[in-house]
């Protein structure tokens, strides 16, 4: 998988579970504040969409993950 993968993948999971956990609804409610950390993750996707600078993305890369597919063909 490649970095950009690997920030969607991580983001999803972590809107999914924060919610799971902030929303007074589910089965798994904490508390509220757990929905400013979906709010975190949505604010920080748009940083990058305009920016491509993640900071998971940067600590992807220094663990070696490729940034796409043809960087890890040559």
């Amino acid at each position: 998988m490649t970095v950009e993968r690997y920030i969607r993948v991580f983001a999803g999971l972590f809107i999914a579970v924060s919610l799971l956990l902030g929303a007074p609804a589910s089965p798994l409610f904490v508390g509220q504040w757990f929905l400013a950390f979906t709010a975190f993750v949505g604010l920080n996707l748009l940083q990058f969409g305009f920016s491509d600078a993640c900071p998971l993305g940067w600590v992807l890369r220094k663990l070696g993950v490729p940034d796409s597919k043809a960087a890890g063909a040559g």
